[in-house]
């Protein structure tokens, strides 16, 4: 029986070798968009999150920026690409 850390040597070694180059669908230019996106993702497409983003990020470019406002004015530039409940 294998050893959990042989197993994770085993996954982390055919990654290596099958994908050396983790990709995204998701569209980010740093950590603090890439989170976001993250975020959205889990409420919709990878595909609908990249149709957010721009605008999202073309009103709030920083973290603070965004914090600094009332989440309902964040959610009409998302709402939209949201899948439904």
């Amino acid at each position: 029986m294998m050893t959990t850390q042989e197993r994770y040597r085993g996954i982390i070694g055919w990654f290596q070798q099958h994908m050396p180059i983790a990709e995204s669908e998701l569209h980010f230019d740093n950590p603090y968009q890439l989170l976001v996106a993250v975020i959205l993702s889990a409420q919709c497409t990878d595909k609908r999150v990249n149709m957010t983003t721009p605008a999202l990020f073309d009103r709030f470019p920083t973290p603070q920026q965004m914090a600094e406002v009332d989440p309902e004015e964040i959610y009409p530039l998302h709402q939209k690409h949201l899948l439904p409940k």
